[in-house]
């Protein structure tokens, strides 16, 4: 059933919306036991006291007809032998005023053998007197409310109603900020989903917030990539000019020069792999320890001296497998650089995936992890710059990447290798 009429008499703020979703059950139930109780108390209790009053004029005004004053009390009183007394008193379970009935009674009856109340319309009295049993027999409703359970009984319902409709309307409230909370999960992990705000005025208003940072977020990328894939692409043409030339001079005077232009094209496509980011493609199932072991496998058909270690877990998981290839690779590149070997490990649990590239090398200081993986920092005295020349975005790119796919990097000790040990670490 559509409930569109209601919603321009709904709040606007979640402030509002709160107070409602508080209130209304309470006042409702207030009103419902309001209800019930007037209800006992003005209409039930007063029949109660006017049929009395109308017993006893009935007695005063038949005084002369000869009637008995049981018949003018609508008392049934009869003989009844002792095998009928209950053996003790009786009550149903549920019977909330039996006990206090029994209990009135008994004190303004000293010879009350037996009260029955099995028969929720009547009371049922047993009197002995000489040797026989007396039964007095009259309407429960003279005594108690017939149905005092009632009163529970719709306070239970009515508070389970509210209590849905509270649910419903409260999860609803929610939905808003759970399909924002979804869409920047997305985007952290370089996923973009479709998002319209919707909701109270404040959850709008952070909608519209998360939209316009989500904007100038892309454009910065955008920019950021086009700014250095231009200037990547511009100076790769005098750098082949440099190569030409220098491939026409003689090798003993070329071969250092050649050097160095491999080294600024090693350079230059670092900052372009940093400019691309971790974002590119979409994510897609991937057998991550098929995916590693293809890696290693590569790397040591070209001469890198890496080995397979630990392969544990099985499955597949969202990622984007190029980009995953890159970090590991750049991870790799460095354990042997600055090491003399390196090894490669993945576990994989139901709550994350975890691959991790150890080498033998100097390791790096617990205090200089965090500049580590700062773009452009070259942490020499630690890591022995002599083994090899980079411009410091290794590391960044790796963290860019794990953070796209919802994870981070996490720099340590190897206890196996005495070198670093770093961690890609992705939530499933």
């Amino acid at each position: 059933m559509s409930v569109r009429w209601l919603k321009p008499y709904m709040p606007r703020s979640l402030y509002g919306r709160a107070v409602l979703i508080l209130l209304l059950p309470v006042i409702t139930l207030l009103l419902v036991v309001s209800v019930v109780f007037i209800q006992r108390l003005f209409d039930d209790v007063t029949q109660q006291m006017v049929k009395t009053v109308a017993r006893e004029i009935r007695l005063v005004l038949a005084e002369t007809e000869g009637r008995t004053i049981a018949d003018m009390l609508e008392i049934e009183r009869r003989r009844v032998p002792v095998s009928e007394v209950p053996k003790a008193d009786d009550q149903d379970w549920f019977d909330l005023s039996g006990s206090v009935v029994i209990r009135e009674l008994r004190e303004y009856f000293t010879d009350l053998e037996r009260v029955s109340l099995a028969d929720s319309r009547y009371v049922v009295l047993y009197f002995q007197q000489d040797d026989a049993v007396t039964q007095l027999v009259f309407d429960r409703r003279r005594v108690s409310a017939r149905r005092p359970y009632q009163v529970l009984v719709n306070l239970a319902f009515y508070g389970i109603l509210m209590t849905v409709v509270s649910y419903v309307y409260m999860r609803k409230q929610l939905r808003p900020i759970t399909r924002l909370a979804e869409a920047a999960e997305a985007f952290g992990r370089g996923r973009h989903v479709p998002y319209r705000p919707a909701g109270a005025i404040e959850v709008r208003s952070a909608g519209n917030a998360f939209l316009d940072m989500r904007a100038r977020l892309e454009r910065q990328i955008e920019q950021r990539t086009l700014m250095l894939s231009g200037v990547s692409h511009d100076l790769r043409t005098p750098l082949t000019r440099l190569r030409l030339s220098l491939a026409m001079l003689d090798d003993e005077e070329a071969a250092p020069m050649l050097r160095d232009v491999v080294d600024m094209e090693k350079l230059l496509d670092g900052f372009l792999a940093f400019a691309r980011g971790a974002h590119e493609g979409e994510a897609t199932p991937v057998d991550p320890l098929a995916l590693v072991r293809q890696i290693v496998k590569d790397a040591q058909r070209a001469q890198v001296p890496v080995d397979l270690g630990e392969l544990r877990g099985e499955g597949e998981i969202l990622l984007r497998a190029d980009n995953i290839r890159r970090a590991v690779e750049n991870l790799i590149n460095n354990a042997v650089r600055y090491g003399s070997r390196a090894e490669v490990s993945v576990v994989m649990t139901d709550k994350s995936l975890r691959i991790r590239v150890e080498d033998d090398g100097p390791g790096i200081p617990p205090d200089s992890r965090g500049d580590a993986i700062k773009p452009f920092t070259r942490l020499e005295p630690a890591r022995n710059q002599n083994r090899g020349m980079g411009v410091g975005l290794g590391l960044s790119i790796v963290l860019d990447v794990a953070r796209a796919h919802g994870g981070t990097l996490r720099l340590g000790e190897s206890a196996r290798m005495g070198g670093l040990s770093a961690d890609i670490v992705i939530a499933r």
